[in-house]
Protein backbone atom coordinates (compact mmCIF):
# COMPACT_ATOMS: atom_id res chain seq x y z
CA UNK A 1 0.00 0.00 0.00
CA UNK A 2 1.58 3.35 -0.27
CA UNK A 3 1.58 5.52 2.37
CA UNK A 4 -0.01 9.04 2.75
CA UNK A 5 3.13 11.08 2.79
CA UNK A 6 5.11 8.43 0.76
CA UNK A 7 6.61 9.70 -2.90
CA UNK A 8 4.58 6.57 -4.53
CA UNK A 9 1.22 8.37 -3.15
CA UNK A 10 2.29 11.80 -4.67
CA UNK A 11 3.11 10.25 -7.96
CA UNK A 12 0.09 7.97 -8.23
CA UNK A 13 -1.05 4.93 -8.47
CA UNK A 14 -0.41 4.02 -11.84
CA UNK A 15 3.23 5.01 -11.81
CA UNK A 16 3.23 2.24 -8.88
CA UNK A 17 2.13 0.08 -10.67
CA UNK A 18 4.63 0.54 -13.08
CA UNK A 19 7.36 0.63 -11.25
CA UNK A 20 6.75 -2.36 -9.36
CA UNK A 21 5.97 -4.25 -12.33
CA UNK A 22 9.29 -2.96 -13.72
CA UNK A 23 11.10 -4.57 -10.64
CA UNK A 24 9.49 -7.45 -11.21
CA UNK A 25 10.83 -8.13 -14.58
CA UNK A 26 14.20 -7.20 -13.63
CA UNK A 27 14.01 -10.06 -10.93
CA UNK A 28 12.85 -12.57 -13.80
CA UNK A 29 15.59 -11.55 -16.10
CA UNK A 30 18.21 -12.44 -12.83
CA UNK A 31 16.75 -16.31 -12.57
CA UNK A 32 19.24 -18.60 -13.89
CA UNK A 33 18.11 -19.89 -17.53
CA UNK A 34 17.37 -23.45 -16.68
CA UNK A 35 14.41 -22.34 -14.59
CA UNK A 36 10.85 -22.23 -16.04
CA UNK A 37 9.70 -19.05 -17.20
CA UNK A 38 7.14 -18.69 -15.00
CA UNK A 39 5.22 -14.98 -14.87
CA UNK A 40 4.70 -14.03 -11.61
CA UNK A 41 1.37 -12.59 -10.59
CA UNK A 42 0.43 -9.39 -8.61
CA UNK A 43 -1.70 -9.43 -6.14
CA UNK A 44 -2.34 -5.77 -4.88
CA UNK A 45 -3.39 -5.88 -0.88
CA UNK A 46 -6.25 -3.07 -0.55
CA UNK A 47 -6.77 -3.97 3.02
CA UNK A 48 -8.17 -0.10 4.69
CA UNK A 49 -8.02 1.09 1.14
CA UNK A 50 -10.80 3.22 -0.14
CA UNK A 51 -12.93 1.60 -3.48
CA UNK A 52 -11.58 5.12 -5.46
CA UNK A 53 -8.30 2.88 -5.08
CA UNK A 54 -9.02 0.17 -6.08
CA UNK A 55 -10.69 1.15 -9.22
CA UNK A 56 -8.18 3.45 -9.91
CA UNK A 57 -5.43 0.87 -9.56
CA UNK A 58 -8.01 -1.51 -12.10
CA UNK A 59 -8.29 1.14 -14.61
CA UNK A 60 -4.50 0.77 -14.60
CA UNK A 61 -4.24 -2.72 -15.15
CA UNK A 62 -4.52 -4.38 -11.87
CA UNK A 63 -6.86 -7.35 -12.07
CA UNK A 64 -6.28 -9.13 -8.52
CA UNK A 65 -6.44 -8.06 -5.40
CA UNK A 66 -6.27 -9.22 -1.87
CA UNK A 67 -7.69 -8.12 1.65
CA UNK A 68 -6.98 -9.36 5.16
CA UNK A 69 -10.41 -9.44 6.93
CA UNK A 70 -13.56 -11.43 5.92
CA UNK A 71 -15.76 -8.13 6.82
CA UNK A 72 -13.71 -6.03 5.09
CA UNK A 73 -13.57 -8.02 1.92
CA UNK A 74 -17.34 -8.38 1.70
CA UNK A 75 -17.75 -4.91 1.99
CA UNK A 76 -15.20 -3.46 -0.46
CA UNK A 77 -16.33 -6.35 -3.00
CA UNK A 78 -20.23 -5.41 -2.86
CA UNK A 79 -19.58 -1.91 -3.20
CA UNK A 80 -21.66 -1.01 -6.10
CA UNK A 81 -18.98 1.42 -7.58
CA UNK A 82 -16.32 -1.59 -7.61
CA UNK A 83 -19.15 -3.83 -8.80
CA UNK A 84 -19.99 -1.57 -11.86
CA UNK A 85 -16.08 -0.50 -12.75
CA UNK A 86 -14.34 -3.32 -12.37
CA UNK A 87 -16.00 -6.37 -14.08
CA UNK A 88 -12.67 -8.48 -14.28
CA UNK A 89 -11.87 -7.88 -10.32
CA UNK A 90 -10.38 -11.04 -8.70
CA UNK A 91 -10.18 -10.85 -4.93
CA UNK A 92 -7.99 -13.46 -2.99
CA UNK A 93 -8.13 -13.69 0.85
CA UNK A 94 -5.45 -13.40 2.66
CA UNK A 95 -6.20 -13.44 6.05
CA UNK A 96 -6.63 -15.92 8.90
CA UNK A 97 -10.15 -17.26 8.43
CA UNK A 98 -11.94 -18.89 11.70
CA UNK A 99 -14.52 -20.90 10.75
CA UNK A 100 -17.46 -18.95 12.18
CA UNK A 101 -16.55 -16.58 9.23
CA UNK A 102 -16.16 -18.81 5.90
CA UNK A 103 -20.11 -18.89 5.23
CA UNK A 104 -19.67 -14.74 5.16
CA UNK A 105 -16.43 -15.10 3.19
CA UNK A 106 -17.89 -17.59 0.30
CA UNK A 107 -20.67 -14.59 -0.69
CA UNK A 108 -17.96 -12.47 -1.34
CA UNK A 109 -18.99 -11.33 -4.65
CA UNK A 110 -15.78 -12.59 -7.52
CA UNK A 111 -14.06 -14.27 -4.79
CA UNK A 112 -10.96 -16.20 -6.65
CA UNK A 113 -9.15 -17.60 -4.42
CA UNK A 114 -8.32 -18.31 -0.86
CA UNK A 115 -4.62 -18.67 0.27
CA UNK A 116 -4.93 -19.23 3.77
CA UNK A 117 -6.27 -22.70 4.77
CA UNK A 118 -4.47 -24.07 6.98
CA UNK A 119 -6.61 -27.26 8.79
CA UNK A 120 -8.56 -30.53 7.35
CA UNK A 121 -11.51 -29.14 9.47
CA UNK A 122 -11.20 -25.66 7.82
CA UNK A 123 -10.98 -27.51 4.21
CA UNK A 124 -14.17 -29.19 5.02
CA UNK A 125 -16.44 -26.45 5.74
CA UNK A 126 -14.86 -24.58 2.73
CA UNK A 127 -15.58 -26.61 0.51
CA UNK A 128 -19.64 -27.33 1.87
CA UNK A 129 -20.07 -23.86 2.28
CA UNK A 130 -18.85 -23.55 -1.32
CA UNK A 131 -20.83 -26.59 -2.52
CA UNK A 132 -24.30 -24.68 -1.22
CA UNK A 133 -23.29 -21.39 -3.09
CA UNK A 134 -24.03 -23.50 -6.34
CA UNK A 135 -21.02 -21.74 -8.38
CA UNK A 136 -20.14 -23.74 -11.49
CA UNK A 137 -16.61 -23.31 -10.85
CA UNK A 138 -14.10 -24.58 -8.13
CA UNK A 139 -12.81 -21.93 -5.23
CA UNK A 140 -8.69 -21.98 -5.68
CA UNK A 141 -7.04 -22.49 -2.39
CA UNK A 142 -3.61 -22.49 -1.57
CA UNK A 143 -2.25 -24.20 2.03
CA UNK A 144 -0.79 -22.33 4.41
CA UNK A 145 2.56 -23.50 6.22
CA UNK A 146 4.15 -22.09 8.71
CA UNK A 147 8.12 -22.66 7.51
CA UNK A 148 9.60 -20.13 9.95
CA UNK A 149 8.23 -22.31 13.26
CA UNK A 150 7.14 -19.00 15.28
CA UNK A 151 3.93 -19.37 17.23
CA UNK A 152 2.83 -16.21 15.93
CA UNK A 153 2.26 -17.41 12.64
CA UNK A 154 -0.69 -19.39 11.11
CA UNK A 155 -0.10 -22.19 9.20
CA UNK A 156 0.44 -25.98 8.81
CA UNK A 157 4.17 -27.98 10.16
CA UNK A 158 5.65 -28.97 6.82
CA UNK A 159 5.50 -32.13 7.74
CA UNK A 160 1.98 -31.89 7.53
CA UNK A 161 1.48 -30.73 4.26
CA UNK A 162 1.53 -33.74 1.67
CA UNK A 163 -1.39 -35.13 4.18
CA UNK A 164 -3.53 -32.17 3.79
CA UNK A 165 -3.14 -31.62 0.12
CA UNK A 166 -4.14 -35.10 -0.42
CA UNK A 167 -7.39 -34.28 1.99
CA UNK A 168 -8.62 -31.16 -0.61
CA UNK A 169 -8.09 -32.71 -3.65
CA UNK A 170 -9.64 -36.36 -2.17
CA UNK A 171 -12.40 -35.05 -0.05
CA UNK A 172 -13.00 -31.85 -1.21
CA UNK A 173 -14.67 -31.81 -4.37
CA UNK A 174 -15.19 -27.85 -4.94
CA UNK A 175 -12.23 -27.08 -3.89
CA UNK A 176 -9.55 -26.67 -6.24
CA UNK A 177 -5.92 -26.97 -4.74
CA UNK A 178 -3.47 -24.54 -6.30
CA UNK A 179 -0.65 -24.08 -4.28
CA UNK A 180 1.18 -23.37 -1.28
CA UNK A 181 1.41 -20.34 0.80
CA UNK A 182 3.86 -19.00 3.24
CA UNK A 183 4.49 -15.67 5.35
CA UNK A 184 8.18 -16.57 6.46
CA UNK A 185 10.29 -14.89 8.75
CA UNK A 186 10.51 -10.96 8.65
CA UNK A 187 13.76 -8.88 8.03
CA UNK A 188 16.10 -11.97 6.95
CA UNK A 189 19.37 -10.58 5.60
CA UNK A 190 19.96 -11.37 1.93
CA UNK A 191 23.80 -10.61 2.29
CA UNK A 192 23.86 -13.96 4.46
CA UNK A 193 22.31 -15.91 1.79
CA UNK A 194 18.24 -17.15 0.39
CA UNK A 195 15.64 -16.71 2.84
CA UNK A 196 15.40 -19.94 4.12
CA UNK A 197 11.81 -19.74 4.88
CA UNK A 198 11.10 -19.84 0.82
CA UNK A 199 13.69 -22.31 0.27
CA UNK A 200 11.85 -24.65 2.69
CA UNK A 201 8.31 -24.22 0.94
CA UNK A 202 10.07 -24.98 -2.30
CA UNK A 203 11.67 -28.21 -0.68
CA UNK A 204 7.89 -28.73 0.37
CA UNK A 205 6.65 -28.24 -3.10
CA UNK A 206 9.25 -31.32 -4.77
CA UNK A 207 8.02 -33.46 -2.38
CA UNK A 208 4.77 -32.64 -2.48
CA UNK A 209 4.74 -33.14 -6.44
CA UNK A 210 6.69 -36.53 -6.03
CA UNK A 211 4.27 -37.65 -3.46
CA UNK A 212 1.13 -36.72 -4.99
CA UNK A 213 2.68 -37.18 -8.76
CA UNK A 214 1.26 -33.59 -9.74
CA UNK A 215 3.25 -30.82 -12.02
CA UNK A 216 5.29 -28.61 -10.37
CA UNK A 217 4.31 -26.13 -12.42
CA UNK A 218 0.38 -27.20 -11.22
CA UNK A 219 1.62 -25.90 -7.77
CA UNK A 220 1.82 -22.21 -7.15
CA UNK A 221 3.67 -20.52 -4.39
CA UNK A 222 2.77 -17.37 -2.61
CA UNK A 223 5.62 -15.96 -0.64
CA UNK A 224 7.47 -12.79 -0.40
CA UNK A 225 6.74 -9.12 0.75
CA UNK A 226 7.36 -5.51 -0.34
CA UNK A 227 11.08 -5.80 1.23
CA UNK A 228 11.63 -9.33 -0.27
CA UNK A 229 9.55 -9.72 -3.59
CA UNK A 230 12.81 -9.31 -5.96
CA UNK A 231 14.35 -12.32 -3.80
CA UNK A 232 11.38 -14.29 -4.21
CA UNK A 233 11.34 -13.95 -7.92
CA UNK A 234 14.73 -14.14 -8.65
CA UNK A 235 15.27 -17.92 -7.04
CA UNK A 236 12.40 -19.46 -7.17
CA UNK A 237 10.59 -20.89 -9.92
CA UNK A 238 7.06 -21.51 -11.00
CA UNK A 239 5.99 -18.46 -8.18
CA UNK A 240 3.06 -17.68 -8.67
CA UNK A 241 2.12 -15.17 -5.70
CA UNK A 242 3.73 -11.93 -4.41
CA UNK A 243 2.73 -9.17 -2.16
CA UNK A 244 3.98 -5.72 -2.21
CA UNK A 245 2.30 -2.33 -0.94
CA UNK A 246 3.33 -2.24 2.76
CA UNK A 247 6.37 -1.30 4.64
CA UNK A 248 4.92 -3.20 7.95
CA UNK A 249 6.14 -6.70 8.02
CA UNK A 250 2.74 -8.12 7.92
CA UNK A 251 1.20 -10.80 5.55
CA UNK A 252 -0.80 -8.04 3.94
CA UNK A 253 -0.24 -7.39 -0.08
CA UNK A 254 -1.13 -4.07 -0.67
CA UNK A 255 -1.68 -3.60 -4.89
CA UNK A 256 0.45 -5.73 -6.43
CA UNK A 257 1.08 -11.27 -6.35
CA UNK A 258 3.96 -16.99 -8.33
CA UNK A 259 1.66 -14.63 -6.10
CA UNK A 260 3.20 -11.52 -5.72
CA UNK A 261 1.31 -9.65 -2.90
CA UNK A 262 1.89 -5.40 -3.30
CA UNK A 263 -0.17 -4.27 -0.99
CA UNK A 264 0.44 -4.34 -0.24
CA UNK A 265 2.39 -6.48 -2.20
CA UNK A 266 3.86 -9.38 -0.51
CA UNK A 267 7.07 -8.14 -0.66
CA UNK A 268 8.41 -5.05 0.60
CA UNK A 269 11.52 -3.22 -0.09
CA UNK A 270 12.62 -0.94 2.49
CA UNK A 271 13.48 3.27 1.11
CA UNK A 272 11.89 1.92 -1.91
CA UNK A 273 8.63 3.80 -2.89
CA UNK A 274 8.55 1.78 -5.66
CA UNK A 275 7.15 -1.37 -4.00
CA UNK A 276 3.97 0.32 -2.67
CA UNK A 277 0.98 1.16 -4.23
CA UNK A 278 -0.78 3.07 -1.84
Amino acid sequence: MWKAGSMSAELGIGFALRAVNERVQQAVARRPRELPAIQPRLVAVSKTKPADMVIEAYNHGQRIFGENYVQELLEKASNPKILSSCPEIKWHFIGHLQKQNVNKLMAVPNLFMLETVDSMKLADKVNSSWQKKGSPERLKVMVQVNTSGEESKHGLLPSETVAMVEHVKAKCPSLEFVGLMTIGSFGHDLSQGPNPDFQVLVSLREELCQKLHIPVDQVELSMGMSVDFQHAVSILHALRCLGVGSKSPQRERGFAGETFKMPHCRSRAPGSCGSHLF
